[in-house]
């Protein structure tokens, strides 16, 4: 069975026969204070709850910073690729500059979004030498001499034959700490508003992208991405603290479904989400949204701005997500006996 690495079953269709299922929640999750103290409806809650997550769900490291600013460079972008990639470097410098640890840039910020433009403007990441990938060039130089970490949004990869929409993620180090390819392809048509085929040019990812980093436990995904729930919930039992979605919503999904796809990822989850999306070009061939955000644990907007090139620097405090999750305690009050959500790399990989 191939898959973006999660997939949800109903009780009707259970992963484990029970007894099987208990086996191995016993032997993958923190075991249950003074068991045999608990009434048997205590017992089958708890048990319920850790049978929603297959396997059961990863308890969140302890972040190496519990609070810190992040930055949001929504950024235009032009036809001018040296250009943007100058620009981006200056927005980021400048953040850095104001006290930020941890930078989101937009999805495709180094080219124009078409389909006509990501076979022009892709590069090889994972070549040597930064001709290859000037933007990932820019991208660690600038990581390492401010020593902050860098969601470097988005920009088209070249791998062989095929052309990805690919997130990298930079350390202080300035080395590349892992990238995410866009699981979910951007291809839908409105009648009289929109239609847009990315998989026209561009090749699916094939892996869910979670990555340990100086600022807390990352999940990413571009754009598209957010509308998948099952994909956050993969993250969140994965330990995530943050959700970063470097996205470029359009005119006709922007005003309906922006704001609204973050705020349900992070309530959801119980977890922080950050957006970040190119500003808006009423002359470009496909105009974004803008209004880059940041969501709190809590699903409150605790940051956001319009459609112009800015910068928004928001904190963020990790101490807000125990807060939350101890007020509603969601993660205990889950109903594995009648829904289970799968992470099939993890399940594969045991």
């Amino acid at each position: 069975m191939r898959s973006s690495g999660l997939t949800l079953l109903s009780a009707a269709t259970p992963l484990f026969p029970s007894s099987l299922l208990l086996q191995r929640l016993c032997s993958h999750s923190l075991p249950l204070r003074n068991p045999t103290r608990l009434s048997s409806s205590a017992t089958a809650t708890a048990t319920a709850a850790m049978a929603a997550r297959v396997p059961p769900a990863m308890e969140s490291p302890p972040p190496p910073v519990s609070k810190f600013s992040i930055a949001l460079c929504q950024l235009t972008v032009t036809a001018d690729k040296e250009r943007n990639i100058a620009h981006a470097r200056r927005a980021i410098e400048d953040a850095a500059d104001k006290g930020a640890l941890l930078v989101l840039l937009p999805e495709i910020w180094n080219s124009p979004y078409s389909n006509e433009s990501f076979p022009l403007y892709a590069e090889d990441i994972e070549a040597a030498g930064g001709a290859a990938s000037p933007s990932l060039a820019m991208l660690s130089d600038v990581a390492r001499r401010k020593r902050i970490t860098i969601v470097g949004g988005s920009f088209p990869e070249r791998s062989g034959d095929r052309i990805y929409n690919t997130c990298c993620v930079v350390g202080p180090d300035g080395e590349l700490k892992g990238k995410h390819r866009k699981i979910h392809l951007f291809d839908i048509d409105i009648p009289g508003k929109i239609t847009f085929k990315e998989s026209k040019t561009l090749t699916a990812g094939e892996n869910p992208t979670i990555i340990d980093t100086d600022v807390g436990r990352i999940g990413v995904g571009i754009c598209y991405d957010i509308r998948f729930q099952e994909l956050a919930m993969l993250y969140a039992a994965r330990g995530a603290h943050l959700l970063c979605y470097p996205g470029a919503f359009n005119m006709t999904t922007g005003p309906l479904h922006w704001e609204l796809l973050q705020r349900a990822r992070a309530a959801d989850n119980q977890l922080y989400v950050a957006t970040c999306s190119p500003a808006r070009d009423p002359s470009a061939g496909y105009v974004a949204w803008g209004h880059s955000t940041l969501v709190g644990p809590f699903g409150e907007v605790l940051a956001t701005t319009g459609h112009e090139e800015t910068t928004i620097i928001a904190e963020i405090d990790y101490s807000l997500i125990e807060l939350r999750r101890s007020s509603l305690p969601l993660r205990n009050q889950r109903r594995g006996d009648l829904y289970q959500l799968v992470d099939v790399q993890r399940l594969n990989s045991q």
